[in-house]
């Protein structure tokens, strides 16, 4: 997420721009002269593009600068600036094209061109040159704020899902938990006990503040304090197992990113088998990427069909898509086997407790 946020360097950035600005004023003078061979008037525009460019530069970044203190927004400031660059430039190139007579033998009504023409040629030269400017300096750091606002809403958007999937977890089954333990005090006090420390703990470490990523190890523990209750509850009908590959546990992931699949699983898998079902919590390295598989040995999910208000699902491609674009990914294959939800993200290791 850090890196999606750092922005290009705006000296590189400052610097490429006036070379662009300036090879354009080039090829507009040698395109002049080819074209013309009209000496007064390609001095006068190269001697009004040498004082005016760098004036029109430093003009337009202060401008712009003052308007962002002020917080005056875009389109007054450009239109304000357009104007005035064009009303500079038509100056400008009607003194230097005056300039220009003094030195040759044309005097001023007898060329093909009249002041009028002069100044309207200035004028657009001023526009152009503010555009080319806006365009160069203005438009990219426009587009690029737009993208770390949307990129800042997307953080806010995922930590705003993720407190809803803590907040989801505590109702149903916090209620549905302390139904079995109250069934297990007199019958099983022991397993009482234990599914109480289980529970508190679950809590307690899925609402604690906490940073944005976390061990594989860290999360595999708390899913298996999950899945032991979930397997008191549902006894006989549901079952886990714990398929940890070498090296996975430093692998870095998204705090709770396993927890709607598996969840998923129970509900419209394992759950729904005849018999009792089976859930398999599979990690693996494949090279540099991490594999997490949670596979149910349910019914499986009908081709094309999405379980309405399947906000989990939604969440995990969702934190993927934020915290590495194109690079997480998550896909669910199904037959009437069962069903498997296959997470592959690039692998990120932590710190060695």
């Amino acid at each position: 997420m850090d890196g999606a946020l750092q922005t290009v360097d705006p000296r590189r950035r400052h610097t490429l721009g006036i070379l662009v600005m300036g090879g354009i004023a080039l090829l507009q003078i040698a395109s002049e002269f080819l074209g013309t061979h009209d000496l007064a008037r390609v001095l006068s525009k190269t001697v009004a593009l040498l004082v005016g460019l760098p004036l029109l530069v430093v003009c337009s970044f202060a401008l712009f600068g003052w308007s962002s203190r002020k917080g005056l927004g875009l389109l007054g400031p450009l239109f304000a600036g357009a104007v005035v660059a064009g009303l500079f430039f038509a100056g400008l190139l009607e003194t230097t094209r005056a300039a220009t007579f003094s030195l040759t033998s044309v005097r001023p009504g007898s060329g093909p061109y009249s002041q009028w023409d002069v100044l309207r040629v200035g004028f657009t030269m001023g526009l152009t040159y503010f555009a080319l400017w806006a365009l160069l300096f203005v438009l990219p750091v426009v587009a690029e704020s737009a993208r770390v606002r949307g990129l800042e809403a997307d953080k806010l958007r995922t930590l705003a899902e993720l407190a809803q999937l803590r907040s989801h977890l505590e109702p149903h089954f916090l209620l549905n938990t302390l139904n079995a333990i109250a069934g297990l005090v007199t019958e099983d006090p022991r397993q009482a006990r234990r599914l109480l420390g289980n529970l508190g703990d679950l809590l307690r470490d899925s609402m604690a503040p906490g940073a944005e990523m976390e061990t594989l190890d860290a999360q595999i523990e708390w899913l298996r304090r999950y899945a032991q209750i979930l397997e008191t509850r549902h006894d006989g009908h549901l079952m886990f197992h714990w398929e940890i590959g070498d090296g996975t546990p430093r692998a870095l992931l998204p705090r709770l990113l396993l927890q709607p699949l598996v969840e998923n699983a129970v509900k419209h898998g394992a759950l729904m088998r005849v018999g009792g079902g089976e859930i398999t919590v599979r990690t693996q390295l494949d090279g540099s990427r991490l594999v997490c598989t949670v596979e149910d040995n349910g019914p499986g999910v009908p081709k094309g069909s999405t379980r309405p208000g399947a906000f989990g699902l939604v969440s995990v491609r969702r934190r993927l898509a934020l915290r590495y674009a194109e690079a997480g990914t998550l896909r669910l294959e199904s037959s009437p086997a069962g069903t498997r939800s296959i997470v592959e993200l690039p692998l990120e290791l932590g710190a060695s407790s």
